[in-house]
């Protein structure tokens, strides 16, 4: 049986390969624990600005490459951050609330920004001035209805994170100086190494943001692959058909080892079991997703080809 210390340490996030390795040896590991695309955009032969700082016009070439791919029409709404989980705490800092509500169950990261917030199930929101969301939701796939978030935008602030929503344009269209959405680069395009991601708000909170952040808010080699990545539109359907398939394939193992699907998003399941399974595999070496406070519950990410599906069908048959 698991220490109750060690499983904390995997609980608190995914992708702690060292931690895994530290508890339960080495050898060729599967990382499902992160809910991030295995497949990723090819960097390969790529100048990746290294020896010089990022200018301006690219950052802002950057900025219009994700705005066209999230449906946005302004690009000076779009503002690039290092990563998303950053990009939420110097929100929190920008929008002062007295009374802000976090759906739960949801990131970690969003109670870390706000930690004050109140933790509610379920809209409407209760009365507050700031509400923060994601959708799809993590880690049970919640997709919140979009009218809904624009409507309770009239009357407080609502910050959605959309981490898991590309390829879609999600709410991007509809952002506002009260409507603001999180974009994450590296869940879809597989290189969360890159820390790349996006504000798209209103003209308000782009400019605050923007003088808050400088002159160079991503590395150079952010600035070269996000530009590039964004603007193949060739290579983002064939991600997407990659994930559907293997997401299929996902769902047929589990279903067939007896586990019960209860939450979907692109990029992971979320699955009901025994509190054993999560050591079950990671003696496999394969990792994924536990919670402290439901043990009955895990998170699944997507393998990588046949032999990874394979391996999982594999530990699945293990009694647990």
């Amino acid at each position: 049986m698991i220490d109750a210390r060690v499983l904390a340490t995997f609980c608190a996030h995914g992708g702690r390969m060292a931690a895994a390795r530290a508890a339960f040896g080495g050898g060729d590991w599967i990382d499902l624990s992160t809910g991030i695309a295995p497949w990723g955009w090819p960097v390969d032969d790529l100048p990746l600005g290294l020896d010089h700082l990022p200018e301006p016009d690219a950052i802002t070439a950057l900025e219009a490459a994700a705005a066209g791919a999230f449906g946005v029409t302004d690009p000076a709404g779009v503002v690039a951050v290092p990563g998303t989980d950053l990009a939420m705490r110097l929100l929190a800092t920008m929008l002062p609330a007295d009374r802000a509500a976090v759906l739960q169950p949801g990131y970690a990261g969003h109670r870390a920004a706000w930690p004050d917030a109140q933790p509610v199930a379920a809209l409407p929101a209760p009365d507050a001035d700031l509400f923060v969301l994601a959708s799809p939701a993590n880690p049970d796939g919640r997709v919140t209805d979009p009218v809904t978030l624009r409507a309770l935008a009239a009357r407080m602030t609502v910050v959605v994170d959309e981490a898991y929503a590309d390829p879609d344009p999600g709410l991007c269209p509809q952002a506002s100086d009260r409507l603001i959405v999180l974009r994450s680069f590296g869940k879809f395009y597989g290189l969360p190494g890159l820390r790349l991601g996006f504000v798209v708000a209103g003209p308000a909170i782009a400019r605050r943001l923007r003088a808050m952040i400088g002159d160079w808010p991503v590395s150079g080699p952010a600035v070269a692959i996000g530009t590039l990545a964004y603007a193949d539109a060739d290579w983002r359907r064939a991600q997407r058909a990659r994930i559907v398939e293997t997401g299929g394939m996902l769902d047929t193992v589990l279903t067939a080892a007896g586990i019960a699907i209860v939450g979907t998003a692109p990029l992971f399941r979320l699955v009901a079991c025994r509190s054993a399974l999560f050591e079950t595999l990671a003696r496999h070496a394969i990792l994924t997703r536990p919670f402290a406070d439901r043990p009955d519950r895990l998170r699944i990410g997507l393998p990588r080809g046949s032999a990874a599906i394979t391996r999982l069908a594999t530990a699945l048959e293990v009694p647990r």
